[in-house]
C-alpha cells in the first residue's frame, strides 16, 4: 500500500470556500491560507448563535502500545463514514506538534485513506498556531528575567519561578538550563529549563478560552513564581498580558480543511494528553457543534488520559454533554496487552487476547462512570483472525456495549460504515446521562484520590514531601476549587509504564504539583512524566526530504 504522504498528495482536494459552503460559511467569514486552508473568524459564532447543536461525539482508545490503535484515523474515517450514510458530520481534532513528528510518534492528521489534507501543511507549521503560542509563551519568559534585572519591583525570588520557556521540538538537551550567564548586562544566572510548546500552559488556555478577551483574562492569571514573602506574582503583574494575546489574535481562530473525501474538519489547538488536557481547542468544537449535526472528535492517548480529561475538564469549562463516546481498540494491542511481544502479534493467540480484553473492559467501566454510552471501534489489521475477532465481539455483547469493525485506515469512509450506522444508532436510542467525577470545589486530595480509585483501580495515593506542601500552600492561596489535570504515563492505566492490561494491587506516587492559575486547573506529576521529551535514535525526521520542486517525501 502507498505511504500516507503518497495518498494524500494525489488527493482531489475542493478549494476550501467550497468547504466552508457545505457548512453554510461564506467566503468573508474566512481568512485564507492558499486554497486549501483557511482561518474562521471568530464574530461568526456569535452569528451562529441561534443554531441549534449538534451531537457531540468523542473518541477514545485503550491504552496505547507500540502496536498502534489508530485513534486519529479512525476519528476522521468515522467523520467521512457518517458523511456517507447520510449525516452531515464535522471533525474537530488537534493540530501536530514538531517534536512529536520529527521525533518518533508522528504526526496526527489520520493515516492510509482516512486522513486530513493538506497532509504536509498540517504536520509542518500549518497555519502557524503553535509558533504564535511559543512565542507569546516566550514573552513571559523574557518578561520575567527584564523584571529582575531593571530592579525587580515586584520581589520576584528568583528561586522561586515556575514558568519555563519553551520551544516546539524534542530536545532533552533544554530541560534543565542556566540562564542569565555572561556577567551582570545579562541578567542574573538562575537555574531554567524548556517545556515543549504544546505542554505549555498558554496552549491549554487558548483551547479552553471561549472568545479573545476571555483568552487575555486567563493568561493574565498565569502565575509565574512568588516573591521573597511567598506571594504569587502573575503575568498580570508584569503587564504583560495584552501583548501576549495580541501574538495570539489569530491563533486563537478555528483552522478549516478537509479529508480525503472532503468531509469539513476542524484542526486547531495541540495540547499534551499526559501533561496537560489533550483536546482540541473549545472554540473549534463549538464552531463545528454548530454547522453540523454531528461533531466528530477526539481526546488524547487512552481514556484514562484524554476521556477523563476531556469529561472532567473540557466538558466542564465548555458546558459540554458528550452524547457518545467511540472506544478504538486493536486485537494486536490487545494480545499485548494480554502479554505477546511486539515480534509475535501476528500469530493467533486467544488466551492472550482474553486477557488483554481486560484493559477494554476497565476503560469501558471508566466511560460509564460518566453517563456516557459507548461504543467499541475494532481497528482492523490484515493478520486478525475470525476467532480472535469474534472473541472481542462476544465480550462487548456480554457487556451489552456495541460493536463494530473499522477498516477505514484501508477503505476510507466505506470502510467505517458499520462503525457509522452503530455510532447512530446509540445516539437515536440511548440517551446520555453525562456527569462528572467530582465537585471541582471538592478538597485537592479528594479529586486526586477519587481519579487513582475509580479510573485507575489504584489502592491508593502517595505524596511526596514536596507534593504535601504544595497542596497546603495551593489551598491557602485559594486553589483548591479547581479540576485537577493528572501527568501520568500513556503507556500503563497505572502510573508505571510496565504494567500492561489491567493492573491490580498498586498505588499512584504523586510528586509534585503544579498550579496553572490561567488554564483553571492543577497538574498533579505521577511517576516518571516529562514535559519536554527526547528524540529516538533514528528520529523521523531522517526519513523527511524535499526535492527542488518543493515536493516533501518521507513524512509517514
Amino acid at each position: 500500500m502507498k505511504s500516507d504522504i503518497q495518498i494524500a498528495q494525489e488527493a482531489a482536494m475542493k478549494e476550501i470556500i467550497e468547504i466552508a459552503d457545505q457548512l453554510g460559511l461564506k467566503e468573508d467569514d474566512l481568512e485564507l491560507y492558499g486554497k486549501y486552508k483557511a482561518k474562521v473568524k471568530l464574530d461568526v459564532l456569535q452569528r451562529l448563535s441561534d443554531n441549534n447543536e449538534g451531537k457531540l461525539v468523542l473518541v477514545t482508545a485503550i491504552t496505547p502500545t507500540p502496536a498502534g490503535e489508530g485513534k486519529t484515523t479512525t476519528t476522521v474515517g468515522l467523520g467521512e463514514a457518517l458523511n456517507r450514510i447520510g449525516k452531515n458530520a464535522v471533525i474537530a481534532i488537534r493540530e501536530p506538534s514538531l517534536g512529536p513528528t520529527m521525533g518518533i510518534k508522528g504526526g496526527a492528521a489520520g493515516g492510509g485513506y482516512a486522513q486530513v489534507i493538506p497532509m504536509e501543511d498540517i504536520n509542518l507549521h500549518f497555519t502557524g498556531d503553535i509558533h504564535a503560542i511559543g512565542i507569546a509563551h516566550n514573552l513571559l519568559a523574557a518578561a520575567i528575567d527584564n523584571h529582575i534585572k531593571q530592579g525587580n519591583k515586584l520581589n520576584i525570588d528568583p528561586t522561586q519561578i515556575t514558568f519555563k520557556r519553551a520551544v516546539d521540538m524534542n530536545d532533552r538537551a533544554l530541560r534543565n538550563t542556566v540562564v542569565g550567564l555572561g556577567g551582570s548586562k545579562n541578567g542574573y544566572p538562575r537555574e531554567d529549563g524548556f517545556l515543549i510548546t504544546v505542554a505549555s500552559e498558554i496552549m491549554a488556555i487558548l483551547c479552553l478560552a471561549n472568545n479573545l478577551m476571555e483568552l487575555k483574562e486567563k493568561i493574565g492569571k498565569i502565575v509565574i513564581g512568588y516573591t521573597y514573602d511567598g506571594d504569587s506574582v502573575t503575568a498580570h503583574d508584569l503587564k504583560v498580558e495584552g501583548a501576549m494575546t495580541a501574538l495570539l489574535k489569530d491563533a486563537i481562530k478555528p483552522n478549516l480543511v478537509q479529508t480525503l473525501e472532503n468531509t469539513p474538519a476542524f484542526i486547531h489547538g495541540g495540547p499534551f494528553a499526559n501533561i496537560a488536557h489533550g483536546c482540541n481547542s473549545v472554540m473549534a468544537t463549538k464552531f463545528s457543534m454548530k454547522l453540523g449535526d454531528i461533531t466528530v472528535t477526539e481526546a488524547g492517548f487512552g481514556a484514562d488520559l484524554g476521556a477523563e480529561k476531556f469529561y472532567n475538564i473540557k466538558s466542564r469549562f465548555a458546558d459540554l454533554k458528550p452524547d457518545a463516546t467511540v472506544l478504538v481498540a486493536t486485537i494486536r494491542a490487545l494480545k499485548m496487552h494480554g502479554g505477546v511481544s511486539l515480534d509475535d502479534l501476528k500469530e493467533e493467540n486467544l488466551d492472550a487476547l482474553e486477557k488483554g480484553i481486560e484493559n477494554l473492559e476497565k476503560h469501558l467501566e471508566n466511560v460509564n462512570k460518566f453517563g456516557v454510552p459507548a461504543v467499541v471501534a475494532i481497528n482492523r489489521f490484515p493478520d486478525d483472525t475470525e476467532a480472535e475477532l469474534e472473541l472481542v465481539r462476544k465480550k462487548c455483547e456480554k457487556l451489552g456495549v456495541k460493536v463494530a469493525l473499522s477498516e477505514v485506515w484501508a477503505k476510507g469512509g466505506e470502510g467505517g460504515e458499520e462503525l457509522a450506522n452503530a455510532v447512530v444508532d446509540v445516539l437515536e436510542n440511548k440517551e446520555s446521562k453525562f456527569k462528572f467525577l467530582y465537585d471541582e470545589k471538592a478538597p485537592i486530595k479528594d479529586k486526586i484520590e477519587t481519579i487513582a480509585a475509580e479510573i485507575y483501580g489504584a489502592d491508593g495515593v502517595d505524596y511526596s514531601d514536596t507534593a504535601q506542601a504544595q497542596i497546603k500552600k495551593f489551598e491557602e492561596q485559594g486553589y483548591a476549587d479547581i479540576p485537577v489535570c493528572m501527568a501520568k504515563t500513556q503507556s500503563s492505566i497505572s502510573d508505571n509504564p510496565n504494567l500492561k492490561g489491567r493492573p491490580t494491587g498498586f498505588r499512584i506516587s504523586v510528586n509534585q504539583i503544579n498550579l496553572s492559575a490561567g488554564a483553571g486547573f492543577l497538574v498533579v506529576m505521577t511517576g516518571p512524566v516529562l514535559t519536554m521529551p527526547g528524540l529516538p535514535e533514528r528520529p523521523s525526521a531522517e526519513d523527511i526530504d524535499i526535492d527542488a520542486n518543493g515536493k516533501i517525501s518521507g513524512l509517514f
